[in-house]
């Protein structure tokens, strides 16, 4: 499961770099999230001002986080 978020999270913070300058022009230059709830509230930023192409990948990204982000406490 660890290595499932290690992906995702590196694919987050390739979606930051695409988007930064457009969609998230409002944080530091050298800001990345580093847990799931960061990273949703960066990809909802990316879905609210991006292009239709960065709302899909923003989208689909942040919906395996949420599904995911609740499976330890299910343990």
């Amino acid at each position: 499961m660890d290595q499932d978020v290690t992906a995702v999270m590196r694919r987050v913070h390739a979606l930051v770099d695409e988007y930064r300058t457009r969609c998230l022009w409002f944080l530091r230059e050298d800001y990345y999230p580093q847990t799931a709830a960061e990273a949703c509230r960066v990809l909802e930023s990316i879905e609210r001002h991006g292009d239709v192409a960065a709302f899909r990948k923003a989208a689909a990204l942040r919906q395996w986080l949420s599904q995911n982000s609740s499976a330890p406490s299910a343990v």
